[in-house]
């Protein structure tokens, strides 16, 4: 893929979300202490990057240098603050850089010159930050009402992190297993506008997104 620039950047984050979701699996599956705060925390660093893009080889190398220090320190603050107790600033604080990400990159996509291979792999990692986004707040929700969810277990919010992540995607791709269901009025308003966000988006933009540059190959617009 070459070096990390804006017009590749959209192909790590894609790859990045997806090693979040496939490590936060594995974690899971074989528990690590703090395994899932350092998951996020590398997935912090890695996106941020990815969504501002560098344009010069000084700048990735300032920003190699100060990777590992960066992720440490998103590490330790969020063990600190899952420690003191204070999971729901921990949520918001991730709810807020999701959203924000999810800002920046629907600005590059949608507003800043002809539609490209890169911004249609970043309308796709748009469409997994949806995803994560809404994870976050269902489990804000798990933790602070209990029984909010059929097949969820009263716990913090790391410990259900994969498992609502899977719930997340499946809701948002209208798969809808139904071994984990909203129980209480506002978890149930979440998840059917999150399903109706999800036909949309893919049914909508990532088609028009794709529409758009087929036009311009067909035009001689490379």
């Amino acid at each position: 893929m070459g070096n990390l620039s804006e017009n590749n950047n959209f192909v790590y984050l894609t790859i990045s979300l997806v090693v979040l979701l496939l490590v936060a699996a594995l974690v899971d599956q074989f528990p690590v202490r703090h395994g899932q705060q350092l998951v996020q925390a590398f997935t912090v660093i890695t996106m941020l990057s990815g969504t501002l893009g560098f344009r010069n080889s000084k700048l990735r190398f300032r920003a190699g240098m100060g990777g590992v220090a960066a992720v440490i320190m998103v590490v330790l603050l969020g063990i600190l603050l899952d420690e003191s107790g204070m999971h729901y600033l921990h949520l918001a604080i991730l709810t807020g850089f999701y959203l924000w990400a999810t800002w920046v990159l629907a600005i590059q996509v949608l507003f800043s010159g002809q539609i490209d291979r890169n911004k249609i792999i970043g309308a796709v990692c748009i469409y997994l930050l949806l995803g994560l986004i809404w994870a976050l707040l269902y489990l804000a929700i798990a933790q602070s009402v209990p029984g909010a969810f059929n097949g969820l277990e009263q716990a913090p919010w790391y410990e259900n992190f994969s498992a609502v992540a899977y719930y997340s995607y499946v809701t948002l791709t209208t798969l809808g297993y139904g071994d984990i269901s909203p129980v209480v009025p506002i978890a149930r308003f979440l998840v059917y506008m999150e399903a109706i966000t999800g036909v949309f988006y893919m049914a909508t933009l990532v088609a028009s997104l794709i529409g758009v540059r087929l036009a311009d190959i067909q035009a001689g617009n490379k």
